[in-house]
């Protein structure tokens, strides 16, 4: 079993949870992420590890309430605990010094793409970060964004707080003004993902995304995660999950992410008629 030190909200439907899981968090590094069960019968879901606390042993992670199982996990509570937790899984982000680097996170996107600014900024690279939400109230992890990156650039949908417009068109207006770009690590929506990469696609600038398909047993025998990247077959759990955005077939990656929609409707549907409850553990 594995503690919840910390349960707190951050936006609507989106939670943070710091865990305690020490060898996890001596182990992590950007980039990679964890598989957790609620329960015995829980779905395994897949989960960027935000940040990690070596010393005290906790891990952070941060979703979004969207499906059955997510919903179900945001019903815990501080203290509660989470029965299967295992990682640190995926290949580490690559970190070196080769200059500008623009990281650039989408809606629940920011949370990964955090600890990777960190480890570029702490790598001795430039820093320029542009994070984004639907509106304002949703946008997380401004202040931990700015602390890490040598400038930040928010957007809005909506226009309701700083540009409004998508991270793609403040992407634009960065390579509009002339800004030597070495790298673009992008994270969030597909769709966002994808039209950062037809940005960068012309310019040349090599563009790291971070996938996130479906996933079961996290160890590329199912098959559950794979995606086709410059033509050949790739498992996002243990390939990736960063791939070179400019390979990534995006329209199939779209098709796969929606072949359970309805089973995941109808399984939302029924836990909420149930009453929501969660049959997580104490400690």
């Amino acid at each position: 079993m594995f503690q919840i030190v910390e349960a707190r909200p951050l936006a609507p439907a989106v939670k943070q949870f710091r865990i305690a899981a020490p060898e996890i968090a001596r182990k992590r590094k950007p980039g990679q992420f964890i598989v957790l069960r609620i329960n015995e019968e829980g779905e395994r879901i897949p989960l960027t590890i935000a940040d990690a606390d070596p010393e005290a042993g906790i891990i952070t992670i941060i979703f979004q309430e969207v499906g059955k199982s997510t919903v179900q996990l945001g019903t815990l509570k501080t203290g509660d605990s989470i029965a299967d937790l295992i990682g640190p899984l995926g290949v580490p982000t690559h970190v070196e010094k080769i200059g500008t680097v623009v990281c650039i996170g989408g809606g629940i996107g920011i949370a990964p793409v955090y600890p990777i600014a960190k480890a570029m900024r702490e790598g001795g690279n430039t820093v320029l970060s542009i994070i984004g939400a639907r509106t304002k109230d949703l946008l997380i992890l401004e202040e931990e964004m700015r602390k890490v990156s040598n400038a930040l650039k928010v957007s809005t949908d909506d226009g309701s707080y700083g540009y409004h417009g998508f991270v793609s068109d403040v992407l634009q207006d960065v390579i509009d003004e002339g800004t030597h770009i070495d790298l673009v690590v992008a994270i969030g929506p597909v769709p966002m993902m994808r039209v950062v990469c037809n940005v960068t696609r012309n310019k040349k600038i090599k563009t790291i995304v971070s996938l996130n398909p479906i996933m079961v047993d996290a160890t590329g025998m199912c098959g559950s995660c794979r995606v086709t990247v410059g033509g050949r077959t790739r498992f996002v759990c243990v390939d990736g999950p960063e791939f070179d955005g400019h390979e990534v077939n995006f329209a199939e990656l779209v098709k796969r992410q929606r072949a359970y929609l309805d089973q995941e409707k109808k399984a939302l549907e029924f836990f909420q008629h149930q009453g929501g409850a969660c049959q997580g553990g104490k400690s």
